[in-house]
């Protein structure tokens, strides 16, 4: 079964937040860490701490979910990256990732 992630990335705690969707959560982590699109808001800010995510098994209710986060007020993304993530630490810091390899 495919799954879908929900994801915020911040360059900082309390910093500029980015929220995300993807079906490939440890690929797309890894573009915004190498900047892979580097006119993209995420580059342009540093934003290549992962903080928080969600795990979806439907794409279109992950999409949906996305969007309605895009339209919170900042204080309620806080709150919600503060509930599963109180220290702020890069969720990734330890992921296995292959930097030779990007998805084209």
């Amino acid at each position: 079964m495919k799954l879908w992630y929900i994801y915020i990335m911040t360059n900082k705690p309390n910093g500029v937040i980015y929220v995300g969707v993807t079906d490939n959560l440890l690929e797309r982590v890894k573009e915004h860490k190498l900047k892979v699109y580097p006119n993209s808001f995420t580059a342009k800010y540093n934003c290549d701490k992962l903080v928080y995510f969600e795990e979806w098994k439907n794409g279109f209710e992950a999409t949906m979910r996305e969007k309605q986060l895009k339209k919170w007020k900042r204080d309620w993304k806080l709150n919600l990256i503060k509930e599963m993530n109180p220290t702020w630490l890069d969720i990734s810091i330890n992921w296995n990732f292959n930097f030779n390899k990007i998805r084209e």
